[in-house]
């Protein structure tokens, strides 16, 4: 629908690197995935509980299905996914690639098992 449009893909800080988390949001008939990461969180279910509440605004039920890092390098336009979370786990980074890929169309996008 409509109110569908409004969520986009993906939200994340324009360079650096910091914690992000992968979303499943759920109503019915609807089911996506969303990529949410910002270095203003200091743990990542901080970046739920800011993605949890409007979400639900719009009639979405949401899960936190992992999270990590993200290195966000503008200027060579490369962006690497890895880490873990110590409260939700590690997010599936593959799944992550591909929904930045969506939204970053020209970048190199990569991942890994990686702690650092």
């Amino acid at each position: 629908g409509r109110v569908m449009a409004a969520v986009r893909d993906v939200e994340i800080d324009p360079e650096g690197t910091f914690k992000y988390i992968l979303v499943r949001l759920q109503r019915p008939g609807e089911q996506r995935d969303i990529v949410r990461g910002t270095a203003a969180a200091e743990f990542h279910n901080h970046i739920f509980e800011k993605v949890n509440p409007e979400m639900e605004k719009l009639g979405y039920e949401c899960k936190c299905l992992g999270g990590g890092k993200i290195d966000h390098n503008n200027k060579d336009k490369k962006i690497r996914v890895f880490g873990l979370s110590t409260g939700y786990g590690k997010a599936d980074h593959a799944v992550t690639v591909e929904i930045l890929k969506k939204a970053y169309t020209d970048y190199d996008i990569t991942w890994s098992d990686d702690k650092k």
